[in-house]
């Protein structure tokens, strides 16, 4: 009898990190400034990260936002909501345990997530 290795399938934390990390990375990709990820896991159970990033124009915020749309769709996520895409001064899209947010330079420091949300632990996501 052969024995046959199974692989264990991630948790659900574990697979909501790397897709944070995904959403970070074609945020860089697409030339996105002050890229953070946020774990929110200990401050709200709506969600469990946070991504911020800043894009430098409106065609560049859209590209963002696409982008992450389309590489969360690759790897089987589906958005839960959009909004701010016609404004296109701050873009927010749920995914249920990850949100998103890409906004315009102004627009980022007015709304103050990263201090609103200090206390967040921030994730290294260049590491990861």
């Amino acid at each position: 009898m052969s024995a046959i290795a199974l692989e264990t399938p991630l948790s659900r934390v574990q697979t909501a990190l790397e897709h944070a990390v995904l959403c970070a990375r074609t945020a860089e990709d697409h030339k996105g400034k002050d890229i953070l990820v946020l774990d929110m896991r200990g401050i709200t159970p709506l969600y469990d990260f946070f991504v911020i990033a800043t894009g430098s124009s409106r065609r560049q915020i859209h590209t963002i936002a696409e982008e992450t749309d389309a590489a969360m769709a690759a790897v089987g996520e589906k958005r839960m909501s959009i909004a701010g895409y016609q404004a296109s001064r701050w873009i927010v899209q749920d995914y249920g345990d990850i949100v998103t947010h890409v906004f315009d330079k102004d627009a980022r420091e007015y709304y103050g997530l990263e201090e609103l949300w200090a206390d967040a632990p921030r994730v290294d996501w260049q590491r990861e």
